[in-house]
């Protein structure tokens, strides 16, 4: 396939047809860095209203490094995965400390950075800087695995770096951070896992995949793993002032998000019980909820402690949850009607 005739239709496409987001109409490095690392586990358009508020509160670098990190994970709120709001935070006191307050304008500085790794290295990189380097997610893959029909799991070192040869061979040249993002756009909206709209492709007479008329054999498929059985047991205590909630760590699973007191694994009721210092009550609710390698059994159990830990809430579905802890209180709620 001819290089310059991919890059042509690439940025002819990104130029018309490019999704209205943003953090595309900024070329301001901290911007498009905050929107690279809320976009890290974070559907779309559950970023796009974030990613405005989150700037009115810390409108620079300086801002966000001048705050404390309890109040830049506040702001987080509803994001999930509250590691990537710790690390911007200290990221950003980095660059302070180490670039003189100016955001490092190559990948590999990029990569320096607390929760910065090659891929948001390379798209804030080209977005902001120009930098002719490529930005190779699970997107990205499968676009050119089909473009140029590569053999290969999608998780195959051998696709990966096949994938990248030709992706930094697209991007060289100018307007490199179009490149990434065309190919963003393409994975994201019509090269879908399954079902693709070659149709509305604008690369599609160039896809060796589709030429062969199999484009959905490219990449090859990862084999499915069993789920693990995660047993988890919630605490429903009600108080004068609402339900009560806790937070959960800032680390692991659902970091920073709220839910009802629990405790997890095999002995996951005893475990609660001995928290909370007294007996569990009746069982008022169970539920299920599968993760990407697990799968979540939960219990909630009606129950009372001297010592609630966390706070009350008087609308616990107005609080941070994950989506197993809302899950579970609409499970209680509907079971008390």
């Amino acid at each position: 396939m001819e290089t310059v005739a991919l890059r042509r239709s690439l940025l002819a496409y990104y130029r018309r047809h490019a999704r209205d987001l943003p953090w595309r109409r900024t070329r301001d490095p901290y911007a498009i860095w905050v929107s690279e690392i809320m976009l890290q586990q974070t559907q779309v358009q559950t970023v796009i209203p974030r990613f405005g508020e989150f700037l009115r509160r810390f409108p620079s670098l300086a801002a966000l490094a001048a705050a404390k990190e309890t109040t830049v994970c506040e702001a987080w709120a509803g994001l999930g995965y509250y590691r990537r709001a710790r690390n911007l935070h200290k990221a950003a006191r980095q660059i302070l400390a180490e670039h003189d307050g100016r955001m490092p304008r190559t990948e590999p500085l990029l990569r320096t950075l607390p929760g910065v790794g090659r891929y948001t290295a390379a798209a804030i990189a080209s977005i902001a800087f120009g930098e002719s380097v490529a930005a190779v997610d699970g997107n990205l893959i499968r676009v050119l695995a089909r473009a140029f029909a590569l053999p290969g799991r999608a998780s195959d070192a051998k696709l990966i770096a096949a994938v990248r040869a030709h992706a930094e061979r697209l991007i060289d040249g100018p307007s490199p951070g179009e490149i990434n993002q065309a190919l963003m756009d393409i994975g994201a909206t019509v090269c879908r896992p399954t079902a693709p709209l070659c149709d509305e492709c604008p690369i599609r007479n160039q896809c060796a995949a589709r030429g062969a008329g199999n484009p959905s054999r490219y990449p090859g498929k990862d084999p499915k793993t069993a789920r693990q059985i995660l047993r988890v047991a919630f605490a429903w205590i009600e108080t004068d002032g609402g339900i009560v909630l806790e937070q959960r760590a800032l680390d692991g699973l659902w970091a920073g998000l709220w839910e009802l007191p629990s405790a997890s694994g095999s002995a996951a009721k005893r475990g609660l019980a001995a928290r909370l210092g007294r007996p569990l009550g009746a069982r008022v609710a169970t539920i299920t909820h599968d993760l990407t390698h697990r799968r979540v059994e939960a219990t909630v159990y009606q129950a009372t402690a001297a010592e609630p830990p966390g706070r009350a809430w008087p609308d616990p579905l107005a609080a941070p949850l994950s989506a197993l802890a809302r899950k579970a209180i609409v499970a209680v709620r509907s079971a008390h009607r």
